[in-house]
């Protein structure tokens, strides 16, 4: 086998690499506004911003939309202009938390809301205690 040919595919794939990662917004630092108007503008349309940050070149920002759904979404930094959006809608019967309180449970050692007892194993009986010192 002819190894020459093989590593000069390998160098050329290594090199393209960091030519196919692009960021989402290619707008130049210089031109950015601060984090704080895009926090102003969106408080303004009613959002709960709970966190922004800089992803790919854009800011990301973590909150509730005018909605109240959970929301992530993507803006330029220079326009401020909403580039993506992800919501999570708000249902009152979600099945994601199918077991109810797990506080109310473990109070009642497991009983619930009239439920069949957790098993217990012998291991740990009652509440752990915890000491700092």
């Amino acid at each position: 086998m002819k190894t020459k040919p093989v590593i000069i595919s390998l160098a050329l794939l290594f090199l393209s690499t960091p030519l196919l990662a692009d960021d989402d917004c290619d707008d130049p630092v210089a031109n950015w506004q601060p984090r704080e108007n895009l926090r102003q503008k969106l408080e303004a349309e009613g959002w709960t911003v709970y966190r922004i940050k800089v992803d790919d070149g854009c800011y990301e920002v973590k909150g509730r939309d005018p909605e109240g759904n959970r929301a992530e979404a993507s803006f330029g930094p220079a326009s401020l202009i909403l580039m993506d959006m992800e919501r999570e809608e708000e249902d009152d019967d979600d099945d994601d938390d199918s077991d109810g309180d797990y506080r109310t449970k473990a109070r009642d050692g497991g009983q619930g809301t009239g439920e069949t007892p957790v098993p217990r194993n012998g291991i740990v009986k009652g509440r752990p205690s915890v000491t700092v010192e």
